[in-house]
């Protein structure tokens, strides 16, 4: 397993399931070995909730020297692709993680499996029935009350195993049988009640093309599957707690190499996301957003392409943790994450989304000086670059107000501020459009002995804004991202409410800005904060030599800090 690169020192990891790991390892549980699996299925993109899975599981098993398995649960052909297997793996991959040789498939073990349930009805613990979905639907009553045995219950050994054949043959059309195990109609779960275990489904499969028309049910699977690689710890999410008897049932009446314990944790629940694999699929095949790898989308491959960074994420699960309790965590925390991340190592520039024109009066005409600027504070390494500075330059409109109120510290008439790496300058007066009466100008005085910032006689001013110089900067495509959903929760929507009436009509917004001549040789891939506006990534998509385009990915703004504030009373 890859090492991964120590960000910062921090206090070791420990929670509950570690803790158990801990416990095993100590006795001498399975020999001392450690194995793990992360096993999504392959039906759609992995998404921020699967990355505190894949942290969770590679992260124990690299603790204890142990393996992690990546395995493909594909059991399903109706909604696996060749491009989910494609993305899981270059996700897994890019979050840091490496699985060595254990790369593995549920298909492998098709045949294995399909044994396993010969081997269930050869001891009269499964048995194939006839009764459709929905009527056994009414068989299986509900938690409290004891379901009714299907009429197909007691065939004989010999007629379930010429029926399971006949199944796996082809005879029989899509639902005309499904093979049950036979555990306790009266059981107080409901998962216990004579769950199906295989189903005819004739679909061709990513792998196995058309060799199969039958398939297992995951409960049935899935514990084998865990059996056969040798795993020591199955670690699902919480609601497959009530799956455990079952899990554990199939391995117990089975002749099994192993039986791994299954351990659950709470899935992560994010505020203003959408977290569910069918409502993502939905967005994307509805045209709602650009595909799995829009920006706006919690999918690894969006977050990737808005510029988050694998730093970022790991430390987003590590500080969200594991535990036994459903709970929201806010989308601040992740936020905060990449912004501490690349508050080190993202190239500073200036750059004027929403361009006011300033006019230097007392400035040379036609004179450009070259200033200094420093990359990136926090890593002196990264050295300095040249800015150009000229009598006409471009400044953010919400940096200027005429009448302001109190605490507005930026341009106002008569008063100065400070130009970043440059002057002091003095609004003296401002230009309307004579039509709309919208300032479109504003004229200042600059004081030449201040340049640096810093004035020889000692005056101070409480405000430094960014600026680009008019006849040196270049047009840039920027895209600014909101939230996608405008609803905090989901799970406070009304039954029936389509979750699509949320979305944020504002998520997305292109806009043309001003901003230093060195951003047209910026590279795919490549990070920028510009400067007062946020940290920016360049889209490796849709970027083209000498015509980048900037994906927002997170602001300057810590509103992390203030909910812990207010937590913090």
């Amino acid at each position: 397993m890859t090492e991964l690169k120590e960000e910062k020192e921090e206090e070791a990891i420990t929670d509950f399931i570690r803790e158990i790991v801990a416990k095993d390892v100590r006795a001498d549980k399975h020999n001392g070995v450690v194995v793990t699996r992360f096993p999504p299925e392959p039906n759609g993109y992995l998404h921020i909730g699967h990355a505190k899975s894949i942290c969770l599981n590679f992260g124990i098993a690299a603790e204890n020297k142990g393996k992690c398995h990546l395995r493909y649960d594909d059991t399903n052909p109706s909604t696996e692709e060749v491009e989910y297997v494609d993305s899981i793996r270059n996700d897994v991959k890019w979050l840091g993680w490496d699985w060595g040789m254990h790369e593995y498939y549920a298909s492998d073990y098709f045949e294995q499996m399909y044994q396993y349930a010969v081997q269930l009805i050869g001891k009269g613990k499964a048995y194939v029935c006839t009764l459709s979905p929905e009527e056994f639907k009414e068989y299986r009553g509900i938690p409290t009350k004891p379901g009714k045995e299907s009429p197909w219950r007691d065939r004989p050994v010999e007629q379930n195993l010429d029926l399971f054949e006949r199944m796996r043959k082809g005879e029989f059309k899509d639902g005309e049988y499904v093979l049950r195990a036979k555990i306790d109609m009266a059981s107080p779960n409901i998962h216990m009640r004579d769950p199906a275990i295989y189903r005819i489904k004739h679909a061709s499969h990513h792998r196995t093309a058309d060799k199969w028309c039958i398939y297992p049910m995951y409960d049935f699977a899935h514990c084998l599957e865990d059996s056969i690689e040798g795993i020591t710890h199955s670690i699902c999410t919480l609601e497959f707690e009530v799956h455990r008897p079952l899990y554990d049932w199939i391995l117990e009446q089975l002749d099994v190499k192993c039986h791994p314990q299954q351990i659950e944790f709470a899935r992560l629940n994010l505020t203003f996301t959408v977290m569910s694999k069918r409502k993502l699929l939905e967005l994307v095949q509805g045209g709602h957003v650009r595909g799995w790898d829009d920006p706006r989308l919690p999918t690894i491959s969006g977050l990737r392409r808005r510029g988050y960074t694998p730093e970022s994420i790991r430390e987003f699960c590590r500080r969200v943790g594991v535990t036994k309790f459903n709970s929201y965590t806010e989308i601040e925390l992740l936020e905060y994450c990449v912004r501490e991340d690349l508050n080190r190592h993202a190239f500073r520039v200036m750059s004027v989304l929403s361009p006011l024109k300033v006019v230097i009066e007392n400035y040379p005409a036609g004179k450009v000086e070259m200033l200094d600027a420093i990359n990136n504070p926090e890593d002196s390494s990264m050295g300095t670059r040249k800015i150009p500075f000229s009598k006409e330059l471009y400044i953010e409109r919400d940096d200027f107000m005429e009448n302001p109120p109190k605490k507005f510290y930026r341009l106002t008439p008569g008063n100065e501020v400070r130009l970043r790496y440059a002057y002091f300058i003095k609004c003296e007066k401002v230009v309307r459009d004579k039509r709309t009466g919208e300032v479109v100008e504003v004229r200042c005085t600059y004081d030449p002995a201040t340049l640096g910032g810093q004035a020889p006689d000692g005056r101070k001013v409480k405000g430094t804004i960014h600026w680009v110089s008019v006849n040196n900067c270049v047009d840039v495509e920027v895209r600014l991202y909101d939230r996608l959903l405008t609803k905090e929760r989901l799970d406070d929507v009304d039954e029936g409410t389509d979750f699509k009436d949320f979305l944020n009509p504002n998520s997305l917004q292109i806009i043309r800005c001003k901003g230093e001549p060195c951003l047209l040789g910026a590279m795919p891939g490549s990070h920028y904060q510009f400067e007062r506006k946020g940290y920016f990534f360049v889209d490796p998509v849709d970027s083209k030599r000498g015509a980048p385009v900037f994906n927002q990915t997170v602001s300057l703004r810590d509103a992390w800090a203030k909910i812990q504030k207010k937590d913090n009373g």
